[in-house]
């Protein structure tokens, strides 16, 4: 009973701080719904890198790239097809011929962030600590490189425009909620726990007969999934997107996030990227300059960068765990205790 009742708060407690920010995004302004819209697909992008990096304890810097792969192939499948025909005249002729729906779209990026991490996991999941880091870093200059110079599969380093505007509140809503109802599956899964396993003491893990670059690929084919989905979420609010948009910078708000909430559990990595969402848009914001407290804040552009990364950096140094301590919401003892009794 205990255990399924731990079970039901770790999956609701996350679930309902997604619900609750797009019921709130429901009743605001066009002006501010994008933020709210931001923080959910934020959700979907971190919970899709924990999957792997939270679970294996190995660092990527390449997941991105997966998101990079899902928005471009939604993107493109989805641009009408007389617009695709007059503006992006050098695609391949199965890509500028073919039109997709909203939710075939969400679909075929997931297959593609999927099998693409498939690919490059094989051989890169035989490593770990500072070469996984590097390696996965390769990836995703190497993704970066291929969209941005390739017109055969999309603008190159042109816009990517036209693309149906169908994520909003709900999709939205429902979009960060399918990413974290599968990667609480998985780490309840005896895939995950073996995976965890083989984050806390590799050696023992494979005496007891755990395969870990089959398990870390496994996470990471998962991962590449989930990032693919949420990247074609992204595409979908956005209406358009660039190369430099799913790159380096995405790259390091999202690791910010998950290293705040807490990199190792769930709670953390939804809690991380709401909190961390909700100041960059206020930064970004004060960037352009707003009134707070009758004061007038302008800050240089660019600073919401720096102060990112001083309060990433501050809560390492103080809190390495993250805000969450790295630990899934529990119910308090005592409450624990009276509902076991009543049961």
């Amino acid at each position: 009973m205990t255990r399924r009742l731990d079970a039901l708060v770790e999956l609701l407690g996350p679930s309902a701080l997604v619900v609750a920010v797009g019921l709130v995004a429901t009743t605001a302004s066009l002006a501010n719904q994008v933020y709210f819209l931001n923080a959910l697909i934020s959700v979907a992008i971190v919970v899709a890198i924990y999957v792997f990096v939270g679970n294996s304890g190995v660092v990527s810097f390449g997941q991105i790239s997966f998101v990079a792969i899902g928005a471009f192939v939604a993107g493109v499948m989805t641009v009408p097809l007389e617009s695709k025909k007059g503006v992006l005249t050098t695609l391949f002729p199965l890509l500028r011929d073919h039109t997709i729906g909203n939710v075939p779209s969400l679909l075929l990026a997931a297959a593609f962030g999927g099998v693409f991490a498939f690919l490059v996991g094989l051989p890169l999941m035989r490593l770990s600590g500072l070469a996984a880091g590097i390696a996965t870093f390769a990836v995703l200059e190497i993704t970066h490189n291929i969209l941005r110079e390739w017109t055969k599969i999309g603008p190159g380093a042109t816009t990517l425009s036209l693309v149906p505007e169908s994520t909003g509140p709900l999709q939205g809503t429902l979009g960060a909620l399918v990413v974290i109802a599968v990667a609480f599956a998985y780490q309840r899964s005896r895939l995950g726990r073996q995976l965890r396993a083989s984050r806390e003491d590799p050696a023992a893990a494979r005496g007891v007969g755990v395969h870990v670059h089959r398990q870390r690929l496994w996470a990471f084919t998962l991962s590449g999934a989930l990032a693919g989905f949420a990247g074609a979420l992204l595409v979908h609010q956005l209406g358009s997107i660039t190369t430099e948009q799913v790159y380096l910078e995405l790259t390091f708000l999202t690791l910010a996030m998950l290293v705040v909430g807490g990199i190792t559990s769930l709670w953390g990595a939804v809690v991380g990227a709401l909190a961390i969402s909700g100041l960059d848009s206020f930064l970004t914001q004060a960037e352009q300059g707003i009134h707070v407290f009758g004061h007038k804040l302008d800050l240089p552009s660019g600073s919401r960068l720096v102060c990112l990364a001083a309060i990433m950096a501050l809560v390492l140094i103080l809190r390495p765990s993250g805000l969450t301590g790295g630990r899934e919401l529990r119910l308090p003892r005592r409450r624990r205790r009276a509902a076991e009794a009543g049961a």
